[in-house]
């Protein structure tokens, strides 16, 4: 058999890998095993490298455009469930701001809801898109990982249990509908607290 590069040439052995005839001028040994240079190359160059960038991904512009649309811009990044989370709350607060049954001061505190929920969306969906990117854990709510506190869910707990003892007559106090905005204040003051943090 002739060597598959000199054809006028016999073959003296055949690449392991990839099984094409070799001479002894174009045969590579590596710990007694015959290669071929085409083969021998592609391993040790290994795996091309991921550029930050150029890497396989959600977009983090797309996502952040796609997240003024309610629940989109999570389906981009693959959270499906989020999405539906997503599209439920934001559909909630818009009934609730549409319906008689709640008092003035009620709305005033949902229409604060909504507009940090929609502004909340496309920032999710590009931070989320961008350590997907990056191959890092998607980011929470306050910068948390995934695998830190479950933030979001505390979140969503603590909205159903305020919107439940309004429906029960509760919060139907006058002082509690002129402090409610210490509320937006605490977490403020949460945010700060965490930046300043220095980790040990």
């Amino acid at each position: 058999m002739k060597c598959a590069v000199h054809t006028d040439v016999d073959a003296t052995g055949f690449c392991r890998n990839c099984g094409k005839a070799l001479c002894a001028q174009c045969a590579r040994e590596v710990r007694g095993a015959l290669y071929c240079e085409e083969c021998l190359s592609h391993m040790v160059a290994g795996p091309s490298p991921v550029i930050p960038g150029v890497s396989a991904g959600p977009n983090p512009g797309v996502a952040c455009a796609l997240g003024f649309i309610p629940g989109l811009g999570a389906v981009y990044n693959g959270e499906y469930v989020k999405g539906l989370i997503h599209v439920i709350i934001f559909g909630g607060l818009i009934g609730l701001m549409n319906s008689d049954s709640v008092s003035g001061g009620m709305q005033a505190m949902i229409g604060v809801f909504f507009a940090a929920f929609y502004c909340y969306m496309p920032i999710e969906a590009y931070r989320t898109a961008r350590a997907r990117q990056l191959g890092q854990p998607a980011p929470g709510i306050f910068g948390e990982t995934e695998s830190q506190r479950p933030i979001g869910a505390l979140v969503l707990i603590g909205l159903g249990i305020f919107f439940l003892l309004d429906t029960l007559g509760v919060l139907n106090s006058v002082w509690i509908w002129r402090l409610w905005p210490l509320a937006l204040i605490a977490v403020g003051v949460l945010l700060i607290w965490k930046r300043t943090q220095v980790p040990s």
